[in-house]
């Protein structure tokens, strides 16, 4: 077939959920010929992240990402969704960046190209035979976003597009602080009434909002919502907020979550504090330093503990828990944790609710999938001023993997434990 006209790009669907996989298509080009396809995106702090991978034109003069091999690039192999999870700064950048959407109310722009040859570099100094533009939503359309101060709360509601009432999650990001709406925005997109809750301000190391009560409050403000079913409200934690997650699971007395979802989480907690900040002051010195100077945490929490009175009693906990875990977790040993914390439950006769997905070659920051892999990035201790970078650890390919899985199973989880009557632990 000989091709007419010029080449032309297409990414199906162009207006898409975050974690929606797309098609990337080119047709048009003459049969045989190797061409780069290229993804740009100006992050909103103005940095510029690309992925690229090559490919030679089939005798059809096409080229499908989906279908069709990558031979080199940012990644390689059958890759659907390789331009946007292999995403890194561009050369030059400034270093230890992490990709994160700060206005969930419009879209992440991402601009695909496609370049004659096998292009490396200097992508802005060559003209591409053909772009399109898609957009990537973590608000589907119709979900309503509603700022909360109320009770000393301060957070995010996102309640899904529909009548209601619907389950509802209470979603927290970890040590690095502030407020994080995007995760909570899709898991709305999804069907569920999430908060995104701003507990943490790394400037202020004793900061209010890590009271126990101010969770208990941050809980009840969602279930009591009208368009929250009170009884199926649950808890959704990363890193620190996995640690929140554990304590308000075991000990809180005035809230009864209905399954808790903890990523990269543990269960040691010094009591007046949170378990990485107080191991943080006692055991700094156990920080290493890899090759490129990059901060390694993980050893501050080793060994794990036998004094019960430094952990949570996860023995306590009595509604099912998904953990999920990377195994090359290079900031906090959540993986050594959970084999102490199974034992824990598993002595007090509640194992059957926990659940553990563990990922070889990821690392500590799981995110939604195709989000960027961010092996180190930069961190601003508590009670600091200044930033240091922080090793998270993983590997590119399998961390992404990861991402994705994991994503799909936490969503499964959701499904069976807030949404199915029966309520009985998922199988994943």
């Amino acid at each position: 077939m000989s091709h007419t006209g010029p080449p032309v790009l297409s990414v199906h669907p162009s207006r898409a959920l975050v974690d929606e996989a797309f098609k990337v298509l080119v047709v048009n080009l003459p049969p045989g010929s190797p061409v780069t396809l290229h993804s740009l995106h100006q992050s909103e702090d103005k940095d510029y992240w690309e992925a690229y991978g090559h490919y030679v034109s089939d005798h059809r003069g096409t080229v499908s990402v989906a279908d069709d091999l990558s031979c080199g690039g940012t990644y390689t192999g059958k890759e659907a969704m390789g331009l946007l999870w292999s995403m890194r700064p561009v050369p030059g950048s400034r270093e230890g960046l992490r990709l994160r959407k700060l206005n969930v109310c419009i879209p992440q722009l991402v601009n695909i190209s496609v370049y004659s040859g096998h292009v490396g570099g200097g992508f802005r100094e060559q003209a591409p035979l053909a772009s399109a533009l898609t957009e990537r939503w973590y608000m589907a359309p119709g979900v309503r976003r509603i700022e909360i101060k109320e009770k000393g709360v301060r957070g995010t509601l996102f309640i899904p597009h529909g009548p209601g009432p619907f389950p509802g999650l209470l979603d927290m990001w970890g040590g690095g602080g502030g407020l994080l709406e995007y995760r909570a925005a899709l898991l709305a997109s999804h069907g569920y009434a999430s908060m995104a809750l701003m507990y943490f301000d790394p400037s202020e190391i004793n900061s209010a909002g890590l009271q126990f009560n101010y969770f208990e409050t941050a809980f009840n403000i969602i279930k009591d919502h009208p368009q929250v079913i009170s009884d199926r409200v649950g808890i959704f934690g990363l890193s620190l907020g996995s640690i929140v997650t554990f304590t308000l699971a075991a000990w809180s007395k005035l809230i009864k979550p209905r399954c808790c979802v903890c990523i990269s989480g543990s269960h040691i907690f010094a009591r007046g504090g949170t378990s990485e900040m107080s191991c943080s002051s006692k055991n700094s010195h156990k920080v290493r330093m890899d090759e490129n100077n990059h901060e390694i945490w993980r050893d501050m929490g080793l060994p794990i503990t036998d004094d019960i009175s430094q952990k949570v009693d996860v023995g306590k906990i009595n509604c099912p828990m998904l953990l999920v875990n990377g195994i090359d977790d290079q900031n906090w040993p959540t993986v050594e944790s959970a084999e102490d914390l199974t034992q824990m439950m598993r002595a007090a006769g509640n194992e059957h609710l926990l659940t553990r997905l563990e990922y070889p070659d990821a690392g500590h920051l799981i995110e939604p999938p195709y989000s960027p892999h961010f092996r180190a990035t930069k961190f601003k201790k508590a009670g600091q001023k200044d930033t240091v970078i922080l090793l998270w650890g993983g590997t590119t390919k399998p961390h992404s993997d990861a991402q994705e899985d994991s994503w799909k199973k936490i969503l499964a989880f959701l499904q069976q434990n807030l949404y199915s009557s029966s309520n009985p632990r998922a199988k994943l």
